[in-house]
């Protein structure tokens, strides 16, 4: 079932959703050669409490950390760790949840650390390209399919590929609502949007093959060739004539 919010309801979205923005303000900068995805988890962790907010993600299912921070092949759920030391010319995609009044923000960001190559950079473009140009079949009385495929298209005319098991999600009072999006569909087809639904559209963008793998710690997921990923996350309502991001400043 597909939870429409009140206008009150938005509003403590917005209020969640600040404090993920907040995140990337302050952590975003912090992504360097030499740092650990540790310190980075634990100075997410920071901003969050600090904001009176808790870690949405820190206990979810099991997982250990208050963020997810993936570096380079690594798609989704990659868990912050002293020994994962970021070098020269990775991106990081760092995932964030945050709960405040009994709702939840959620976003992503992919970041450049230090120098990086054309490929790296590309590869952080056609993520956030795949969300904006999505975000343009949003409004209300439109098909979800409309903006699924739209993603997909972006992807493929980089010559990319999107994930066929990962997907974004409905959002509110819990992490995971209806309805599910995949970074894939057909146009005309799917859930009509309404004025008031709360989504977070994810694109999550392999360069290479669609097919991905799992660690044996449950939660990294990879891309099963090896080759380099990214990830580009809001949260947002629907409105009448379009949308309005919830996670931002």
């Amino acid at each position: 079932m597909i939870i429409i919010k009140s206008p009150r309801e938005v509003e403590l979205m917005k209020k969640a959703g600040r404090v993920v923005a907040l995140v990337f303000e302050k952590v975003g900068p912090l992504v360097k050669p030499g740092v650990s995805t540790k310190y980075l988890n634990d100075e997410a962790e920071k901003v969050i409490r600090g904001e009176g907010a808790i870690p949405t993600f820190l206990g979810y299912g099991g997982f250990p950390g208050a963020v997810c921070i993936s570096v380079n092949e690594v798609m989704v759920h990659g868990i912050p760790s002293e020994k994962i030391v970021l070098k020269d010319g990775d991106i990081v995609s760092i995932d964030v949840g945050a709960t405040l009044n009994g709702y939840v923000g959620d976003a992503c960001r992919t970041f450049a650390c230090g120098i990086c190559s054309e490929r790296a950079l590309k590869m952080i473009k056609v993520a956030e390209e795949c969300f904006w140009n999505g975000m343009t079949k949003v409004k209300a009385g439109v098909h979800l399919g409309d903006v699924e495929a739209e993603i997909e298209r972006t992807a493929k005319s980089y010559g990319c590929n999107v994930p066929r098991d990962y997907t974004g999600h409905g959002v509110g009072t819990h992490l995971h609502e209806d309805p599910y999006i995949p970074n894939y569909g057909k146009a005309g087809t799917g859930p009509i949007l309404c004025e008031g639904m709360t989504l977070a559209i994810e694109p999550m963008i392999l360069e290479g093959k669609a097919d991905v793998r799992t660690l044996k710690d449950g939660w990294t997921t990879l891309s099963k060739d090896g080759k380099l990923t990214s990830h580009y996350e809001n949260s947002l309502v629907v409105t009448k004539d379009g949308y309005e991001i919830l996670t931002k400043l």
